[in-house]
């Protein structure tokens, strides 16, 4: 079995040295060419640091140098922390800082200006001349950490969550056989690699010996034409992009005729969604995927039967997320934390990552259960050792719905939302308006908006603060999908009976306001 995220391409380049490996752009590499060029990066990256990094920042996306930078890192057994240049430089520094990186890998010089540590940016235009240093194989162990994510805090703050080689080696032994990856599939990249389906996508690709087929920014403003242009196999999205598509009028009957499978992750996938694709790709198995970053990438699957008059109803018109991959427990907890058939989804197991990279947010998300007993699970609070018994508090509500449906996901239990398969906390978005001048409070809400898709609307009170500073403020703090769409000042927020913030009142006075 292997051990490490390097060596599942490793074993595609032994085997399938001149395979395709990647298309990215104009680029298109090979196994051995692609694992050629991991060497150099690698070899600039232990020159640029005087030593093999411990962690490498990778600010950049949708090309040779992201993708070849990507494997660098793993191949010398250095943690990668990806980072977005579209991102505001305030939050890349804050990640760069929290995730306490020794230097970043930079595909432009200005997106990395004004960072805190030494960036390289590689000239892949130039012969190298270089050689790798002496380093032994593998330099990683199951044990150390493959990759840092950061994702939205209720703090006000991003949270860095660490997946282990063990837990990412766990989730590939089970997808990459699942989903049929052999030389000659072209899977999908539409992820940003600091969104964790990527990792998804990039070694699912390279752990089977196909090939990683890499759309462009105006690729993905029309993903049905190209998916089928580049004659995909195996297709990986958010739903929303199945609603963007609805929209545009793309989803005709057998337009992506050379799909074998069609996953969805990110966001609650529509029995609607799912029927307009199906319609579109006729010869795909469709899936529905979940799971938080937390438990590596997906957790859990629904497969949808090929007879559409078999597929199962759920109340709020979702797609079941089914059952939890191989190796994982599950148990659902009532607001007692008792056992029930509808509540609160806890897991532990292979995938379970062990814990965040700053200690003091694993209070709270965590429980012990008491199996033999009536007791109610205990929180953990920061009392002790993270262990293999303490279960995973995902935050989402599910219900068993049977042994054949499996778990129907039900909604949140807190302020958390997702846009466009983003994981936002309304929380991180009230505590930077609120440090704004002269706002007195704020509340974000989330809205549905055309097409189902969530969008994000905000309230402020406060001396005459104005929407557009505000609004200027946001972006040059947060990542333009956190940004919410509109920004009203109140006199005063509503109330409820209990002197709270009533936040379906407000729903409902900002969702008048936009017809």
């Amino acid at each position: 079995m292997k051990e490490t995220l390097y060596e599942w391409f490793a074993a595609s380049v032994a085997a399938h040295p001149h395979e395709p490996a990647l298309e990215a752009g104009t680029d298109r590499l090979t196994y051995g060419q692609l694992d050629a060029l991991a060497q150099r990066l690698a070899a600039e990256l232990v020159a640029a640091h005087s030593g093999v990094p411990d962690r490498v920042g990778l600010l950049a996306e949708r090309s040779a140098t992201a993708y070849a930078g990507y494997l660098a890192a793993q191949r010398l057994g250095a943690t990668v922390v990806p980072l977005n240049p579209a991102f505001p430089a305030a939050r890349t520094e804050a990640m760069v800082t929290a995730g306490r990186l020794d230097l970043v890998l930079a595909e432009e010089r200005e997106s990395a200006a004004g960072l805190s540590v030494p960036v390289l940016v590689p000239d892949l235009t130039a012969p190298y001349d270089g050689a790798l240093p002496e380093l032994s194989r593998y330099r990683a162990t199951p044990d150390g950490i493959a990759y840092v994510l950061f994702t939205s805090g209720s703090t006000g703050r991003p949270k860095g969550v660490p997946i282990r080689h063990r837990e990412v080696c766990a989730y590939l032994s089970h997808v990459v056989e699942r989903y049929e990856v052999r030389p000659g599939s072209r899977v999908s990249q539409t992820f940003d690699l600091t969104f964790d389906l990527s990792v998804f996508d990039m070694f699912t690709a390279w752990g089977g010996g196909g090939t990683l087929v890499v759309p462009g920014r105006k690729d993905l403003m029309a993903p049905v034409r190209w998916a089928a242009r580049q004659e995909l196999t195996h297709w990986f999205s958010v739903p929303s992009m199945v609603s963007y598509a609805s929209r545009m009028r793309s989803l005709g009957p057998d337009r992506m005729p050379s799909l074998r499978w069609s996953l969805f992750c990110g966001e609650p996938l529509t029995v609607q969604q799912a029927r307009a694709w199906a319609g579109a790709a006729p010869n795909s198995t469709l899936e529905n995927l979940y799971g938080p970053t937390e438990l590596t990438i997906s957790c859990a699957r629904f497969r949808l039967p090929a007879d559409r008059d078999a597929w199962p109803e759920t109340d709020n018109g979702t797609v079941p997320v089914g059952q939890l991959h191989p190796g994982l427990e599950h148990r659902i907890l009532d607001e007692r934390g008792r056992p029930a058939d509808q509540g609160e989804l806890v897991v532990r197991g292979a995938q379970r990552f062990p814990g965040y990279l700053d200690p003091a947010d694993n209070a709270g998300r965590f429980v012990r259960y008491a199996e033999d007993g009536p007791r109610a699970a205990e929180s953990y609070e920061g009392d002790g050792p993270l262990t293999d018994e303490h279960w995973y508090r995902t935050g989402d509500r599910v219900r068993r719905a049977g042994p054949e449906t499996g778990l129907v996901h039900l909604g949140r239990l807190d302020q958390q939302v997702k846009v466009r398969g983003h994981r936002v906390e309304l929380g991180e978005l009230e505590a930077v308006l609120r440090a704004q001048p002269g706002v007195g409070d704020a509340v974000v809400v989330a809205l549905a908006g055309h097409g189902g898709e969530t969008v994000l609307e905000a309230v402020c009170t406060g001396s005459g603060p104005d929407p557009d500073d505000l609004a200027h403020a946001l972006r040059a703090r947060l990542p333009a999908y956190m940004v919410p769409r509109g920004i009203a000042v109140f006199a005063e927020l509503p109330l409820n009976a209990n002197g709270k913030i009533d936040r379906k009142v407000l729903a409902a006075s900002l969702k008048a306001r936009h017809g």
